[in-house]
């Protein structure tokens, strides 16, 4: 007899055969369900290198092509290398929103970020709006470019604070009015909305600030007490620059939204009206707010901006010192990103590049 059979019957095929197919058919419900996913609209949008124009060259305005940077009524000199301002688009919008399989792609994109769809597309702002606000920002860095520009090189003309609205229930309302120019904040002179918001920090929450201010043409004196909101020392209005140019300057650049472009325009205007090549025929990119005083200020899409800067040729990126920690990691290869904080920063940057002279004295951010 034997201890074990040679030849064991088969299992019933008809048992196997429905384990068999059950676990196909779980398998496909669970490949089709993970499909169904991954194709439906996420919560976010993606954010992606947009064009890049350079500010000593030219692009299309009003189906023309025309220089982004004319200055009719001065003398120019002749430019070399470039300087580029940078933009970013974004993939989707409220209700268009990129699928998961897009969403998940761009998170291993170095290129590109996945953010919330509010974080680009507030909730309540209608696109209508949102590009309104987009192109006055535009406006207004432009002339806030111009301005920079102007002073730094030593032109003087009235640059003028000046009250745009008050806030009801703020410490200003009653006080002051719309259209008032705010020359002074407790003797010390403001000619820049960065200045102001300095002079008040300075002052404090629960003091009397004395400014002086010029209403239908007189001046006066008036006792404003700030007050502390989320952290910040605020007078209770919002407030423009009014500007008076010696010499008429022509920004055109169109369908680009936003303050970021103001350092790039500034120093584009500078290299203009100055004899030197100021970039040595060097390519250079950057990217931040300006203020007519000079400050320059942080701005979003950093990352994308420098592999649009890569894209585009670029050895040598300005980028706000303020935004140095978003950099951090985000370094191209080869690539050099000085941490500026003023239009005199940049503009000594760009010389030395264009000179070549060493460049390890200016502060970079950090590659890594």
């Amino acid at each position: 007899m034997a201890l074990f059979d040679d030849d064991p019957s088969p299992r019933p095929q008809g048992r196997r055969s429905r384990r068999e197919r059950v676990g196909w058919t779980a398998l496909a419900v669970a490949v089709a369900i993970g499909i169904l996913f991954a194709l439906l609209p996420s919560p976010y949008v993606i954010e992606q290198p947009g064009p890049v124009f350079d500010t000593l060259g030219t692009a299309e305005h009003d189906g023309e092509e025309v220089p982004l940077i004319e200055i009719p009524d001065a003398e120019t000199f002749p430019t070399d290398g470039e300087l580029n301002l940078l933009t970013v688009t974004v993939r989707g919008r409220p209700g268009q929103t990129p699928n998961w399989l897009e969403v998940v792609a761009a998170w291993f994109d170095r290129t590109r970020s996945a953010v919330p769809v509010e974080a680009v597309f507030p909730p309540g702002v209608s696109d209508t709006d949102r590009d309104a606000q987009n192109e006055a920002a535009m406006v207004d860095s432009q002339q806030d470019a111009i301005a920079a520009a102007l002073v730094e090189l030593g032109y003087d003309f009235p640059r003028e604070v000046t009250v745009a609205g008050v806030v009801d229930d703020s410490p200003a309302a009653g006080v002051l009015e719309e259209g008032d120019v705010i020359v002074s904040v407790n003797g010390t002179a403001v000619n820049s909305i960065d200045e102001l918001r300095s002079a008040v920090r300075e002052n404090g929450a629960d003091t009397s600030a004395s400014l002086l201010v010029v209403r239908d043409g007189a001046e006066q004196t008036l006792e404003v007490t700030p007050v502390d909101r989320d952290g910040t020392v605020v007078l209770g209005v919002g407030v423009r620059m009014h500007y008076e140019f010696p010499i008429d300057v022509v920004l055109q650049l169109d369908n680009v939204g936003g303050p970021s472009a103001g350092m790039m325009f500034a120093l584009g205007i500078i290299d203009k009206l100055t004899p030197d090549e100021m970039t040595g025929g060097e390519v250079l990119a950057g990217t931040g707010t300006i203020d007519s005083s000079g400050q320059v200020g942080p701005i979003g899409g950093i990352r994308q901006k420098l592999w649009g800067a890569e894209e585009a040729g670029a050895d040598w990126f300005l980028a706000p010192a303020s935004n140095c920690d978003e950099v951090t990691g985000h370094v191209p290869d080869g690539m050099r990103v000085f941490a500026v904080k003023t239009l005199d920063e940049a503009r000594s940057v760009v010389e030395a590049i264009g000179d070549g002279e060493d460049t390890s004295a200016f502060a970079s951010c950090p590659a890594a």
